[in-house]
């Protein structure tokens, strides 16, 4: 029996030094998906609550989460006891152990000042930022819907109301066939390596493969250079920032990120009571076939558990259905010209330390 004991006592130690030596790589493969999934929920909400913000004028905040330490402990010891015993006094072992664990991870936040704010959020975001995402599979129309003012002087709607708050119907016009040859590998948008002045530039090509075969491509074609006034002559066009047009050139005005966030809260449908009150203004409709809101938020007393993502907000909630896909779709394209934005020289991921000791 007193061999037995010491042999438990043993065992028990080497499993207790095992458990610890084992707790870096087994932490690492759960928190390296947890933690970018927790990020990416925290982004959705800082998001969204900055869309409901504006939506009632609130001037939104921005925090970079800039580190991470999962700060893990795993303590254990063991010991043994072993009486030989004499005479009536009987031999026996005694195995002692104890476990101790704790997990106190720190945050680091960095709030978003300055030139990054300025850089980030109030100026236009540039065509060669933007259209690229055209080509990787975002669709052309929701991609121009949510970062487009105007092309070549066609409005899309606004935040800040008055007779053009609902866009030009051909700006939506615009969108749908542009969408349609999009779909039909007729419409190309190509990023051209840097000029002799040290500038790059975005280029879209219309009608590149066999539009002369299908009427609807071919009506298409006729459309879209119709309403951005280009040349019959030319199948590739140069898109820049501005206003003014020519025949080989598409202007385009661009938003902001903060343009973004207050054109997609101008949609929200809130009670009549708030509008009656003064606290925001009425909702924004579009024209021209495209009356559904960019992204459809509800409000209510109370979200649905599954919502994709929630906030609360002035004694309300506000969230995103999980099971509409055009908003969440919208939402993340949104989150990705975000993303892109928000790169600057001095940027950085945020930095996730976890101890494997």
């Amino acid at each position: 029996m007193t061999r037995k004991a010491l042999c438990t006592a043993v065992l028990s130690a080497s499993f207790l030094a095992a458990g610890c030596a084992g707790i870096g790589p087994g932490r690492l493969k759960a928190d390296q998906v947890d933690y970018a999934r927790a990020l990416g929920d925290a982004k959705k909400r800082e998001i969204l609550a900055a869309i409901v913000g504006l939506r009632f004028a609130d001037a939104p905040s921005f925090l970079t989460v800039s580190s991470i330490i999962a700060a893990y402990t795993f303590d254990a010891t063991g010991g043994a006891i072993l009486n030989a015993g004499s005479g009536a006094q009987p031999n026996y072992a005694q195995a002692t152990g104890s476990v101790s664990y704790s997990n106190h991870p720190t945050f680091t936040f960095t709030p978003t000042t300055g030139d990054a704010y300025a850089s980030a959020y109030i100026r236009p975001l540039a065509p060669t930022l933007v259209m690229p995402l055209a080509e990787s599979g975002i669709p052309i129309d929701l991609l121009l819907r949510i970062t487009a003012q105007s092309i070549s002087g066609l409005q899309n709607g606004n935040a800040l109301g008055g007779p053009n708050a609902s866009g030009s119907p051909d700006f939506f016009l615009l969108l749908q066939a542009l969408r349609r040859l999009q779909l039909a590998g007729e419409l190309n948008i190509e990023t051209r390596n840097e000029d002799k002045n040290g500038k790059s530039g975005v280029f879209m090509t219309l009608g590149a493969t066999r539009s002369g075969e299908i009427k609807q491509v071919v009506d298409d074609l006729t459309l879209v250079r119709k309403l951005l006034h280009l040349s019959p002559k030319m199948k590739t066009y140069e898109i820049i920032y501005g206003q003014s047009s020519d025949r080989d050139r598409i202007p385009m005005v661009t938003r902001s990120v903060l343009g973004i966030l207050t054109d997609l809260g101008a949609q929200i449908a809130v009670p009549d009571r708030q509008v009656d009150s003064g606290a925001t203004k009425p909702s924004i409709g579009l024209i021209g076939g495209e009356t559904r809101p960019t992204i459809i938020v509800k409000v209510g007393q109370k979200p649905p558990k599954d919502a994709y993502v929630s906030i609360p907000y002035d004694q309300s909630d506000y969230w995103i259905d999980r099971s509409d896909f055009d908003s969440k779709y919208a939402f993340t394209v949104v989150q990705n010209l975000m993303a892109l934005a928000e790169v600057t020289d001095t940027a950085k991921a945020p930095v996730v330390t976890i101890p494997a000791n």
